[in-house]
């Protein structure tokens, strides 16, 4: 698989549909992707932000084919990837570092042999030594004492264990990870630390992040691009200090809206955007634009038909119609 020069993943209308029975003998798709496109240059972090359900997490799986796509195209380093050898050469590229640290951790394997599965897999270690200090060297990097390798995952905190997980998904060399809400499971003061470590990994390293999180503060300190999805389409791709002086969805902008600010001068000054409605049900859209349901600005067009997302300048990517 070779390297295309800036590009290094291309994502053109994805999808991801999963069937739910309905009734007896009956089923309807569930269209938590539905046609989603972006792409992310080498070294750069693209953050995806959206509530709870708006399918974040479904876009990093599938990407790296946890899920097989139900239809779209997935190009990484300038290559479709399509057959089985093709998703097992990326995924040596490519890797996953999954939200919960407590159940993504095999807890009959010792910290040692976690690290060290995707290394056995691969065929990366000839020797026991090497993969010993192979071992070593990822614990080194994700700050753990390498006197921790013989432990188990329970006997570590959450920040531990996420650690650890990072370092599984380093162990390869990748060039790209996903990082699937990686601190919305920890503390707050935990967070910042893992933050800094992924900032520092990137550096060091060179690395590509997907960065999935629903915490905006999160997303636009690490991130050089932010895209918001909402019931499975992204409706916004901005860059990062674009995207909180000039929001121009509706859906970013109240999102924007319900963030705490730090001066409370400022706070009790602005207006909070208060979204009418609940969010549709995946499995009964509603037509056209997604969002119609709950948009102020929504008219005639928005019911008919579903906004494609257009570059305002700037690539400044929104799906409107009227903005």
């Amino acid at each position: 698989m070779e390297k295309c020069s800036d590009t290094i993943l291309e994502v053109k209308d994805l999808k991801q549909y999963f069937n739910v029975t309905t009734g007896f003998l009956k089923s309807k798709p569930l269209k938590a992707v539905d046609g989603v496109t972006f792409s992310i240059k080498r070294g750069e972090t693209l953050g995806l932000v959206g509530e709870s359900g708006c399918g974040k997490t479904t876009v990093g799986r599938t990407i790296l084919h946890l899920y097989p796509p139900t239809g779209g195209d997935i190009t990484f380093n300038g290559i479709n990837i399509k057959t089985k050898q093709q998703v097992r050469e990326m995924r040596r590229r490519a890797q996953i570092v999954f939200q919960d640290p407590y159940s993504s951790l095999n807890p009959r394997m010792t910290v040692g042999d976690i690290i060290a599965e995707p290394l056995d897999v691969n065929n990366l270690c000839s020797t026991k030594a090497e993969r010993a200090a192979r071992v070593k060297e990822l614990m080194d990097a994700v700050d753990l004492s390498s006197e921790h390798a013989t432990r188990y995952a329970h006997e570590f905190s959450g920040g531990q264990r996420q650690r650890i997980g990072i370092a599984r998904a380093l162990a390869v060399n990748p060039e790209f990870i996903v990082c699937d809400e990686p601190v919305s499971a920890l503390d707050v003061s935990i967070q910042a630390q893992v933050i800094n470590m992924f900032e520092d990994l990137q550096k060091e390293r060179g690395l590509t992040y997907l960065f999935i999180a629903h915490d905006l503060s999160i997303v636009e300190h690490i991130s050089n691009r932010i895209a918001v999805m909402y019931l499975g389409r992204i409706v916004e791709i901005a860059n990062a200090s674009e995207f909180s002086t000039n929001p121009m969805h509706p859906y970013t902008i109240s999102l924007l809206s319900a963030v705490p600010m730090a001066d409370p001068n400022r706070e009790r000054q602005r207006k909070r955007i208060i979204l009418e409605g609940d969010v549709p049900s995946p499995l009964n859209l509603p037509s056209g634009c997604s969002f119609r349901p709950r948009c102020r600005f929504a008219g005639e067009r928005c019911a008919q038909e579903a906004p494609p997302l257009e570059d305002r300048g700037g690539e400044h990517l929104v799906a409107c119609w009227n903005k």
